[in-house]
């Protein structure tokens, strides 16, 4: 069985983030990040090696609100996928999610079985309090748009699944 290790991402790892995002990005499974981005976010990251260093893994958490956070570019390398290094980092970013106080965890995916195995499901037409959503509305991030279905992210959607899980 191979050891790996999941850790909290730092500046020096974005380069080899961005190397395991990038065949995602090209296959249309992830959207893509400027470099500027993934820097600006690195705090929101973890990152999954092996034994030998190799960056395995990774995927991020960003707070959307009091209450609500998002699962983002979470990525394994192909020779990695179902060993259990998902799983470790799902673990990771839903203990980060309950430490800050988070209670319910959204993603946009084409890995709905993944994410089902997790305890997510389809949001459907879930909505939020008005009030919130008149806040969430103001926000520039794409994800918070993704969340709140807005029709300026259609192209972003399109054959995703929109998935929540509440937290225990």
């Amino acid at each position: 069985m191979q050891e790996y290790s999941v850790r909290r991402a730092r500046t020096s790892d974005v380069p080899r983030i961005q190397a395991l995002v990038d065949p995602l990005v090209q296959e249309r499974i992830l959207l893509g990040k400027e470099s500027v981005v993934f820097y600006e976010a690195v705090q929101e990251f973890r990152v999954v090696e092996d034994a030998d260093g190799n960056l395995i893994g990774c995927g991020a958490l960003h707070v959307m609100w009091e209450d609500l956070g998002e699962v983002r570019t979470l990525a394994v390398t192909t020779d990695q996928l179902g060993r259990g290094v998902g799983h470790a980092l799902m673990d990771r970013l839903e203990a980060d999610a309950r430490e800050l106080g988070l209670t319910r965890l959204f993603c946009l995916t084409f890995e709905v079985p993944f994410f089902s195995r997790h305890g997510f499901t389809d949001m459907g037409s879930e909505t939020v309090d008005p009030l919130v959503y008149a806040e969430l509305v103001r926000s520039h991030d794409e994800g918070v748009a993704e969340f709140l279905d807005l029709a300026r992210v259609k192209p972003n959607t399109l054959g995703n699944t929109r998935m929540v899980k509440r937290l225990g």
